[in-house]
């Protein structure tokens, strides 16, 4: 797994808004040999009135059916059996544009 990809992931029920279910999540990078950090995904275009969030169009490059917002502000560590399959690769600017939201958000 490679910061970019995009893969299916069966996220656990949580509480409140957090994102669960199957969805595309976006992978920043792997944290130790059973984790990864992801950025989970909504096809729920409202989900952009939210700060630290990116719309990003379907393509054949990174496999989305639709429409999609990247919630970066819900970015989190998953086992990795929770990915089930990789669909594509996020394009370069997407990339540029979330590294550059972590780091307004993370103050770093």
């Amino acid at each position: 797994m490679k910061k970019g990809e995009i893969w299916i992931a069966q996220l656990p029920t949580l509480s409140g808004h957090e994102q669960e279910g199957v969805r595309p999540v976006i992978i920043l990078s792997d944290v130790i040999a059973s984790l990864t950090l992801i950025i989970p995904c909504t096809s729920n275009i409202q989900a952009l009135r939210f700060p630290h969030t990116l719309e990003i169009g379907p393509s054949k490059k990174n496999g989305l059916k639709a429409f999609s917002v990247a919630m970066i502000f819900q970015i989190r560590a998953v086992d990795k059996n929770r990915l089930k399959h990789k669909v594509g690769v996020l394009e370069s600017a997407f990339i540029r544009e979330i590294n550059k939201m972590l780091k307004e958000m993370l103050s770093l």
